[in-house]
């Protein structure tokens, strides 16, 4: 008998027997919440037993691609494995069954973590103060800009614009036209760079900042990035630092140093957070001295007693910019990356992800394209112009690299490289895992040249088959309806 290939599992007047009212859990409803608060119909949830809902779950989690299951490639998304025993800890009751209504002295652990996390980052970062509120990355970047702005209009500065390179993850623009200034685009250098003379054509005194990726999403370090300091600051011109790949340089640079005067941390990135399916995650912000007034508030502050509290006497700050004080679990499981591995332990991650991912580039590079022929860091771009040549689009190549239980990397991105595959192995993956990576890419390139309709037809042995995406785009329909 096969199993079920539908959702609609529900059978009327079908219930779990194992627990009973008469038992005595949860006591009588009505009486606890009182009648007007119950509902006049039922919610009409499936009608299901346990077991029928547990092998449901546990059916659909095995069909899923995670980290706990095999190699998950994806760049500039840091998939790198998350040790269990930061899970564990995330769990602890005195961490995961607070409230935040709670009174600040019921949850001094929780306030005593989280400020003791913002100063390891601002170590890590090099910057003056960080703000744990941000939700995620995207987040961080509208925080940085409203803080940004905020700072110019507080010194009186008439400022439009925010330079963007053309290589940027595409929520830079986004945030930057949501905090009301026009993105500029400036172009990438031959090498994949940002050029300080290419800069000095574009910046301007309307400039208020400039928000830079470094490494960038080709895996490039901004070589550049003392002149460019130099000459933003000619313009009064802050400088943003995507956090997105900050893995690469943990304990080997630090964007402070550089000039930076904010970054956004992706916690649940680079410090260990489960995130495929899009969530949770953390996006923390670290700021310069002259950016510091206008963090979002509540900032956690100690007092001459040692006890921490909420400071909301902020009179510049930008508001509060998420519910109470963001994704705390995301933030325990980073406390605890952080402490398991020291500070010489975040070097060495840094150093296995630039090693992982040199090793995987030479391995390809004489199979695909590689568009920038140079040292990278933690990941790389390649092309798959010369397998488009024999009639087989990255995008297939990607549903083939499924077949393989391994997750295909970003395609299609950065856009200024044609027919992109951006790959991170990050630090957790070894050297075998590495070397059957780049013998399936080398082997889905020789079966292009021997059945190319074979690959266009991919993925073959996947739970779901290749779906049919000019119909999805048209009548795409993600919502159950009863």
């Amino acid at each position: 008998m096969t199993e079920p290939t539908i959702f609609e599992l529900s059978v009327k007047g079908r219930k779990n027997n194992y627990i009973k009212p008469e038992d005595g859990i949860g006591g009588d409803i009505e009486k606890m919440l009182g009648k007007e608060n119950l509902r006049e119909k039922p919610a009409g949830l499936p009608e299901m037993t346990e077991n029928e809902v547990i092998r449901h779950f546990t059916r659909l989690s095995s069909k899923n691609h995670h980290i706990d299951k095999g190699f998950y490639p994806l760049g500039s998304c840091t998939m790198k494995y998350n040790p269990k025993v930061n899970e564990q800890v995330a769990r602890f009751s005195g961490f995961s069954e607070i409230h935040p209504f709670q009174m600040t002295g019921t949850v001094q652990g929780a306030l005593h973590l989280m400020y003791d996390l913002a100063e390891m980052l601002k170590e890590i970062a090099g910057m003056h103060a960080v703000s744990l509120q941000p939700a995620a990355g995207a987040q961080g970047e509208f925080c940085g800009l409203l803080m940004t702005r905020k700072y110019h209009i507080k010194k009186g500065n008439d400022k439009e614009t925010v330079i963007i390179p053309d290589s940027a993850h595409g929520t830079n623009p986004a945030s930057v036209t949501f905090a009301g200034y026009r993105p500029v685009q400036i172009n990438s250098s031959a090498d994949g760079i940002v050029s300080a003379d290419e800069l000095e054509r574009v910046i301007d005194d309307k400039t208020a900042a400039i928000m830079l990726t470094n490494p960038n999403t080709l895996g490039l370090f901004e070589s550049d990035i003392e002149k460019i300091y130099k000459i933003c600051r000619k313009h009064d011109t802050l400088m943003y630092m995507d956090g997105a790949n900050l893995n690469a340089l943990l304990g080997i640079a630090r964007p402070g140093d550089m000039g930076f005067d904010c970054v956004h941390f992706n916690l649940h990135k680079t410090f260990s957070t489960p995130h495929g399916g899009g969530g949770p995650g953390a996006g923390a912000v670290g700021v310069s001295e002259r950016l510091e007034p206008f963090l979002p508030k509540p900032i956690i502050a100690k007092n001459e007693d040692e006890e921490y509290y909420l400071s909301y006497n902020r009179p510049d700050s930008i508001g509060q910019i998420h519910s109470f004080y963001g994704n705390f679990a995301v933030m325990v499981r980073a406390y605890a990356y952080i402490l398991s591995n020291g500070s010489d332990g975040l070097r060495e991650v840094a150093e296995a992800a630039i090693i992982n991912a040199n090793y995987l580039k030479e391995k390809l590079k004489d199979t695909y394209h590689l568009p920038f022929d140079r040292h990278c860091m933690h990941e790389f771009v390649l092309a798959g112009t010369n397998q488009k040549k024999k009639g087989v689009k990255t995008l297939e190549i990607a549903k083939r690299i499924l077949d393989f239980g391994i997750h295909a990397p970003t395609i299609y991105f950065p856009l200024i490289v044609s027919e992109a595959l951006m790959i991170e192995p990050t630090e957790t993956e070894n050297v075998q895992a590495l070397d059957n990576f780049a013998d399936i890419l080398i082997q889905i390139d020789k079966e292009i040249d021997e059945k190319p309709e074979f690959v266009k037809e991919s993925p073959h042995n996947t739970p779901v088959g290749r779906l049919d995406e000019v119909l999805a785009a048209k009548r795409g329909d993600v919502a159950y309806i009863e």
